[in-house]
């Protein structure tokens, strides 16, 4: 098992404090990571990925950072946004450059492409595709290397009800095999039919950690009160390991 860890991890860019003494950690399953915009999510998922350096803290994964990894792509998968890709390259091409770049088997593009419901559209050119099939691209990209922990920032946008449905089921298949997958979302309602645990943060701090049993009551509107009465400013941070 892989530990995801963050201690006492802060950000400040100028006299902005983006992220503040955040502390919790991940176990396997669906961790929905959650917050208003200017929360310090992404902040905070960049400096696990080694793309923000802390000012203060640590970010950890399998008890080192990102940047210590010897493996760090059959380690972590990572989908920040669903951007950089070269348009006039089909799908395949794009999944090989990436396997081959990081040492990853040829054959795993293959298996990925059908894994995200792209195989029928290995050849088309990435310049092509809607917003959801590129969000399918950068997920296929993330698995690549068949990584015990996966970071997602939004994976849902640009897909269609089907779409969703489709990333619903394969976020619980990865939490069935032992894998721990972070989920950032604005999307409560898919929140409370995919996550296992909650991470709340608003204002740059943690203001919850824990199941989604012990936040809120069954169902997505009890989340969104939950949210919404922690991200008013009134309620104390807490968390639970």
């Amino acid at each position: 098992m892989v530990d995801v860890s963050v201690t006492g991890l802060t950000k400040r860019f100028g006299a902005v404090t983006a992220v503040r003494d955040a502390g919790f950690t991940v176990a396997p399953g669906v961790t929905g990571f959650l917050g208003p915009n200017g929360a310090g999510k992404t902040t905070t998922l960049r400096m696990l990925l080694g793309l923000v350096r802390p000012t203060a803290g640590a970010a950890l994964i399998d008890g080192r950072p990102y940047a210590r990894l010897s493996e760090p792509r059959r380690v972590v998968g990572a989908l920040l946004e669903a951007t950089g890709f070269h348009p006039g390259r089909t799908a395949r091409d794009h999944l090989a450059i990436t396997a081959r770049l990081a040492g990853l088997p040829a054959y795993r593009v293959g298996q990925v492409l059908d894994e995200v419901g792209l195989a029928g559209d290995a050849r088309r050119r990435v310049g092509g595709f809607s917003l959801g099939m590129r969000q399918r691209l950068g997920l296929a990209g993330a698995l690549l290397g068949d990584p015990p922990v996966l970071i997602l920032d939004e994976p849902g946008n640009g897909l269609d009800p089907a779409g969703m449905a489709w990333l619903r089921g394969l976020l619980r298949d990865l939490a069935a095999q032992g894998r721990t997958v972070i989920v950032s979302s604005h999307v409560l309602s898919e929140v409370a039919q995919t996550v296992d645990r909650v991470i709340v943060m608003h204002e740059g701090t943690v203001r919850f950690a824990g199941t989604l049993d012990e936040l809120a009551e069954p169902g997505p509107a009890g989340l969104e009160a939950a949210f919404l009465r922690l991200t008013s400013g009134l309620q104390p941070e807490r968390s639970r390991s």
